[in-house]
């Protein structure tokens, strides 16, 4: 009884281990999809479009594959919607600071566009303003970089990571 016991636990432990424990080929494929993202340093919209082709194409071969594609797409996502949210809030700032010192009368008369008398006192604010929204994206874009590459590490040790800050778009 003392072997049958063994060998119950034996076989067991063996079937716990195929049944969990993710190939290299899983991690390797997972890494990717996380390193896929930062191909949007070289094309445009690289970050969108690497991950999808790569999670489409693999997520039906693993749920752990799976797992990493959603949250590689869904952080890409929230990053792309905190960037833009940024660049709404900035943009209609520097338009009403260089049109409050346009000379409209030069514009239609003259049809010429002139900046008449451009104080920087007169828009400290908002010029400090549009640096601190600057320097949120700049440090906004370094973490992304961080983040990707730690969960690329995870992903290639096998483990579950999840993106801070993300919006779960996909389920």
């Amino acid at each position: 009884t003392r072997y049958c016991l063994l060998d119950i636990y034996l076989h067991k432990k063996l079937l716990y281990t195929f049944t969990f424990m993710k190939t290299t080929n899983e991690n390797n494929t997972a890494t990717f999809i996380h390193l896929s993202s930062l191909s949007q340093y070289f094309f445009p919209l690289g970050s969108f479009i690497f991950p999808l082709l790569i999670w489409n194409t693999k997520k039906h071969e693993s749920e752990f594959i799976d797992y990493n594609g959603k949250q590689v797409l869904n952080f890409q996502l929230s990053f792309f919607l905190y960037s833009l949210i940024l660049v709404m809030i900035a943009i209609p700032i520097i338009i009403f600071s260089v049109f409050n010192n346009i000379a409209f009368s030069s514009m239609i008369n003259e049809q010429e566009f002139i900046l008449n008398q451009f104080k920087y006192e007169n828009n400290m604010g908002s010029i400090i303003f549009v640096i601190l929204i600057l320097l949120i994206f700049i440090g906004l874009k370094v973490a992304e970089f961080f983040l990707i590459i730690l969960a690329s590490v995870k992903a290639s040790k096998g483990e579950y990571y999840k993106y801070p800050l993300t919006i779960s778009f996909i389920k």
